[in-house]
């Protein structure tokens, strides 16, 4: 095994994520993370750490296995997920995960009014999502059952946190909230050799002593190296594809530019008031590409 360089471990690893906020010893700084997401919207005092593999119904043979998976001292369901690589049903995942913590609060027997306790999933994307129901100015995005028209919460029972963490681009010296620093921290952790100003708090006192690499027994040590493989496997795959992704954008990239070479020309016929049918002709753009460059005018 070769010598771990970092001082501190990796969050975004399976084995430093879980270290860090799925061990009882270290549920302080679950709850405060959790507190720094929900930022006064929902209070954490306590948290009981759950079994994080749960079995779907026996017909189906479908399994769930969570990251972390606890409750609050109300009883209240949280599943924490940390997802490095882009998947392309992950809406799809995340809302089935929470499909088990709701129906595991039916109890046996027939006599249950159907009251719930909340159900929280807090996905940490360490990607860009680019869902167009975000804000794309924003890397915290709280998803809950509306009405569509009137925009208020229809029930309080389910709500999603997609956290974009790879995304999150702000300098030590630019950190100001709570979230702001545990965002930095879940993406820079590992490069760190000294702890910066922005993080003297008391609880990050406690993250550092726990991700303290120095502090590992040999056994840790092996289980973290292999995590950290696992880890820079997935990123080295990721990268590789960003790269022939490039590469067939260089050979696209000739017809995209002249692909927008026809839309500036429509744009300046569109405002000289010119028939859409003459454009068409001209530009070779389609007429649903030509309608909506007049919706833009």
């Amino acid at each position: 095994m070769r010598k771990i360089e970092e001082r501190y471990i990796s969050l975004l690893t399976d084995f430093g994520f879980k270290r860090i906020f799925g061990t009882d010893p270290n549920k302080e700084l679950l709850i405060n993370f959790l507190n720094s997401l929900f930022d006064g919207e929902e209070v954490i005092k306590d948290v009981k750490y759950l079994n994080s593999e749960n079995v779907g119904d026996v017909y189906a043979e479908r399994k769930a296995i969570f990251d972390v998976y606890c409750e609050n001292e109300l009883g209240e369901k949280f599943i924490v997920e940390m997802q490095n690589a882009y998947q392309t049903y992950f809406k799809d995942r995340s809302l089935f995960y929470s499909t088990f913590p709701i129906r595991e609060q039916a109890p046996k027997g027939s006599d249950w009014n159907f009251c719930l306790k909340k159900v929280y999933v807090v996905a940490l994307l360490n990607y860009k999502m680019s869902d167009e129901a975000f804000d794309s100015s924003d890397t915290i995005h709280t998803i809950a059952l509306m009405d569509t028209k009137t925009n208020k919460v229809f029930n309080t029972k389910l709500m999603f946190k997609y956290v974009e963490v790879g995304q999150f681009d702000k300098t030590d010296e630019e950190l100001t909230s709570l979230s702001d620093k545990w965002m930095y921290v879940l993406k820079n952790l590992s490069r760190l050799d000294n702890r910066p100003a922005a993080l003297r708090e008391k609880i990050f006192s406690k993250l550092f002593a726990a991700a303290s690499v120095a502090r590992f027994t040999p056994t840790e040590l092996r289980e973290y190296e292999d995590s950290l493989k696992a880890y820079r496997d997935i990123k080295n795959s990721l990268d590789t594809a960003k790269e022939e992704g490039r590469e067939e954008g260089r050979e696209e990239g000739r017809e995209e530019g002249k692909n927008l070479k026809a839309i500036q020309i429509a744009k300046k016929m569109l405002a000289a008031g010119m028939d859409i049918d003459i454009i068409i002709n001209m530009t070779d753009l389609s007429k649903d590409e030509i309608e909506k460059l007049t919706i833009q005018q």
